[in-house]
């Protein structure tokens, strides 16, 4: 059983799944609470649960199972960092990792980041 099962059953069957313990221990809190919070009427409980992070599995679920109101709802994106090409430069010429590359980004000129563009430009055809 997936995260995702269990976001399905709290938005929409309110099937409770938590039968035993084993499907006590596949529950991920975090994976629920970051999907319920893409949605415009669940954030506050999951803002909640987050909150109260130290209460069991099974008492986090059956809460949200029993309150977040059963409707159909557009499945939500989860959103994603873009991707840079003057970011993977910077990391590829000085091993940076993504946090520093950010900060070498804010610094470097528009000039400087294309003279490295070149630097690391290996031929062939891009796609």
């Amino acid at each position: 059983m997936n995260p995702f099962d269990y976001v399905n059953s709290i938005l929409q069957n309110k099937k409770d799944l938590m039968v035993d313990e084993a499907t006590e221990k596949e529950y991920t809190s975090f994976l629920v609470n970051r999907s319920l919070s893409y949605h415009k009427d669940c954030i506050m409980y999951a803002n909640e649960m987050n909150q109260r992070h130290q209460l069991d599995k099974k008492l986090q679920y059956h809460f949200l199972l029993n309150t977040v109101r059963s409707q159909k709802r557009p499945f939500a994106k989860w959103a994603k960092p873009v991707k840079s090409d003057d970011l993977e430069c910077i990391k590829q010429i000085y091993n940076f990792s993504d946090a520093k590359a950010r900060e070498a980004l804010r610094l470097l000129s528009d000039e400087q980041i294309q003279e490295l563009k070149e630097k690391t430009d290996i031929g062939g055809l891009r796609k």
